[in-house]
């Protein structure tokens, strides 16, 4: 049974998620604050993370980054700030969705199963992509440059298989929405622009002279021929 860890501080919220998520078949562990979120993380290996914003003792943004510098398990942001730079922010430190409050609770179980199906496609199959000296190991859910590792998160991980698959495609943004998000969600084109922005700082020598996955104006992305 894949266990989820919803995090927020509002006790209504937390009741709402976890009744849904554990009908649709999940276990899910709750917590009420930021700090106490990366000692459950290590001691309960959640497969996924919901977590809002807007916390208190620890914002989720901090929270966000400090789980990424031990972690790639997948989290969706609730967020209830309309600001679109918050949510381009927590993109950029590793969130592989959003949602925005109030919410639906059954959107909310949709998001998580096509996080998790994003994180299950991504290790499935047993091929291996090159492209140059970029490797992308896909049963094992592993990038490599030359000798070094890179550290993706599932949704970048799927972004730069689904490219890397097919270079010199050119992929529309939409296109990459629906091959990363599994489902229909109110989302915006800017996101998959944050995505690959941290994927070209991952593997990229010079990310502002992309060698891998390069623009292509008013369309979308490709990723280069070799």
């Amino acid at each position: 049974m894949r266990s989820i860890l919803v995090v927020d501080d509002e006790p209504k919220i937390v009741k709402i998620a976890r009744d849904y998520l554990e009908r649709a078949g999940f276990r899910v562990q709750t917590a009420g604050d930021g700090r106490s979120v990366l000692p459950m993380v290590r001691s309960a290996k959640p497969d996924l993370i919901v977590l809002d914003l807007a916390l208190p003792g620890m914002d989720g943004l901090d929270v966000a980054r400090t789980i990424r510098k031990e972690s790639e398990v997948p989290i969706i942001m609730l967020t209830a700030r309309a600001d679109e730079a918050d949510r381009l922010i927590g993109l950029e430190l590793g969130a592989d969705d959003y949602i925005v409050k109030p919410f639906s609770p059954k959107e909310l179980v949709a998001r998580v199963r096509a996080v998790l199906r994003r994180w299950d496609g991504a290790r499935a199959g047993t091929d291996v992509v090159r492209a140059g000296d970029l490797v992308l190991d896909l049963p094992r859910m592993r990038a490599s440059v030359g000798d070094r590792t890179i550290p993706l998160t599932p949704t970048e991980f799927q972004l730069l298989a689904v490219m890397a698959r097919q270079p010199g495609r050119v992929f529309t943004r939409g296109q990459l929405l629906e091959a990363v998000h599994g489902v229909a969600v109110e989302s915006y084109e800017r996101a998959i622009d944050s995505h690959v922005k941290n994927i070209r700082r991952k593997i990229e020598p010079d990310p502002r002279h992309p060698r891998h996955i390069l623009a292509v104006h008013g369309i979308g992305y490709r990723f280069a021929e070799e």
